[in-house]
């Protein structure tokens, strides 16, 4: 008999959502209009290559708006920042460039009329997370952030009655599943959607299930703190695949692939697709000579770049 070929099946759709390109092409924009340097609150997407990228071309991420200088240009990331940090921004007298994603952003609406309505608002989705401060700051309180089941079962309203839910858009329906249910037991007349996970995030995750008994390891490309790429493993592991999170090819480790005869490959939503052929040129120099790339959902969402608030 032959030698087997080893093969590499390649996810369909992986890689930039129209929220990301967004973010990135409204930097690119911004330095093109009005020069460098360009001022970046926190990182603009989470991916390291990214960051890399814009700092070469002359962004300054900043962790903090004082460390802006007085009348220069400041983006806010596709994220999302609090209500405060807006106003913060204005009394600093800072030129700002809002790019929290459009999606991102009709969780704030729903969050605010909710809160406008006076109700207490939940919002499912991991604590420290930049969307989930972001969102919940939106409004001046009466928002409970919860991570589990455990949390939701403690959290106090003020009225069971008056109680909605929105969620993190980067989540799996795993992640909010049982969460969900916590929350209809103990408030019956809760108010929410199914979620609010975008369509690119679901897509993504459909397309790594649609991998399941065809590989031998997933890979997904995607910087350690993007939240939906640790969520695109996490889908791949519970259908049955070991997974592993890697920021590009350096990452690999050889004894990932002894006895492995076919490797899938994904990408997080901010993760460029240059980054996922470096890894397939990386396995075609270990012998994986078979290449087969799955059909997907058809992306066609894009959304107009950010321009200067006046």
């Amino acid at each position: 008999m032959g030698k087997t070929e080893k093969k590499i099946i390649l996810a369909n759709p992986r890689g930039f959502c129209a929220g990301v390109e967004r973010a990135i092409l409204t930097v690119r924009l911004a330095i093109k209009k009005y020069g460098t340097p360009i001022y970046v609150l926190h990182e603009i997407v989470h991916n390291k290559h990214v960051v890399q990228e814009l700092e070469a071309m002359g962004v300054v991420f900043v962790h903090d708006l004082v460390d802006v200088p007085r009348g220069a240009i400041c983006i806010f990331s596709a994220h999302g920042v609090p209500a405060p940090t807006e106003m913060r921004a204005r009394r600093l007298g800072l030129r700002t460039i809002n790019a929290t994603c459009p999606l991102v952003n009709l969780v704030h609406n729903m969050l605010e009329k909710n809160y406008a309505n006076d109700y207490d608002v939940v919002i499912i989705g991991h604590h420290n997370h930049p969307e989930v401060e972001g969102t919940a700051g939106r409004v001046g309180g009466n928002v409970h952030v919860v991570a589990n089941e455990e949390e939701a079962k403690t959290i106090q309203v003020r009225d069971p009655a008056r109680v909605a839910y929105v969620t993190q858009t980067t989540l799996s329906q795993d992640d909010i599943g049982e969460i969900r249910e916590v929350l209809l037991k103990r408030f019956p007349k809760i108010n929410g959607p199914k979620s609010n996970i975008c369509y690119a995030t679901l897509n993504r995750q459909q397309a790594v299930r649609g991998l399941a008994g065809k590989c031998d390891i997933l890979l997904v490309v995607g910087s350690k703190n993007s939240s939906n790429s640790n969520r695109l493993r996490e889908v791949g592991e519970r259908a049955g695949m070991k997974g592993y999170l890697l920021d590009d090819e350096t990452d690999i480790k050889m004894k990932w692939l002894k006895s492995v005869s076919t490797v899938c490959i994904t990408a997080g939503a901010s993760a460029p697709e240059r980054l996922v052929q470096g890894v397939i040129e990386f396995l075609r120099k270990q012998g994986f000579s078979e290449f087969e790339e799955m059909n997907g959902n058809k992306e066609r969402v894009s959304f107009k770049p950010a321009t200067l608030e006046e």
